[in-house]
């Protein structure tokens, strides 16, 4: 019998895409919201789980060896899909051609997509002062990684398929799912690349994925 796994998390960016993933592979979790607007995530308990400091972070106390944390969102969700979705629902069997393109494109996600969208949300949204230079500099750069997934869309769908990689929705699907979803905020609309737009809305109506954007929800 599964246990619950422990999600410590915020319904950011970051933190949507594991509550999104577990909700796809319907695991049982339980959600603690960490309130990172006191700092919480910097707080002794939560750094023993996490020597970095930040959301989201599973405790798995399934694991073979004995309960587990991890930490890094594209670590969790690689973690999840390799050790729950064994029937390649939402992954690729490992040493696959897919397997290793869904890690390339959840590795862009997690090393480009995030942290240059997430200096846009700063300078554009929680900056003390709007600074220009910034603004348009990190906008230009959302907006051209954008672009590159749409042309990673398209090359796709020249096989008849909608999706990041192969048949099927990945890790890395979610992953660009949860920064995709905050474009609205900074003033940018997703529908202004094609696929892209059509890619987002068929995410959305999957059950589970609205649950997953809420949670943990604030006590």
């Amino acid at each position: 019998m599964v246990q619950p796994i422990k999600l410590y998390s915020v319904p950011t960016p970051n933190g949507v895409k594991v509550s999104i993933f577990l909700e796809l592979l319907k695991l049982p979790y339980e959600a603690t919201f960490v309130d990172i607007s006191t700092n919480e995530q910097k707080s002794d308990w939560f750094v023993k789980l996490n020597p970095n400091g930040r959301i989201p972070t599973i405790v798995d106390p399934n694991f073979k060896s004995g309960p587990v944390a991890i930490s890094q969102t594209g670590a969790i969700l690689q973690y999840l899909a390799d050790q729950y979705d064994t029937d390649h629902k939402y992954s690729y069997p490992q040493g696959t051609a897919e397997y290793y393109k869904t890690l390339e494109y959840l590795i862009f996600q997690v090393s480009e997509n995030g942290p240059i969208q997430g200096q846009l949300n700063h300078f554009k949204i929680y900056a003390p002062e709007k600074v220009p230079y910034g603004i348009t500099r990190y906008e230009n750069d959302t907006k051209r990684i954008y672009g590159v997934y749409e042309d990673i869309l398209s090359r796709n769908s020249a096989n008849g398929n909608k999706y990041l990689v192969g048949d099927r929705y990945t890790v890395a699907d979610i992953a660009l799912f949860g920064w995709a979803n905050f474009l609205s905020k900074v003033d940018i609309d997703i529908n202004q690349w094609p696929l892209l737009g059509k890619w987002f809305s068929a995410i959305k109506e999957l059950p589970g994925v609205e649950k997953g954007l809420t949670i943990p929800s604030k006590p």
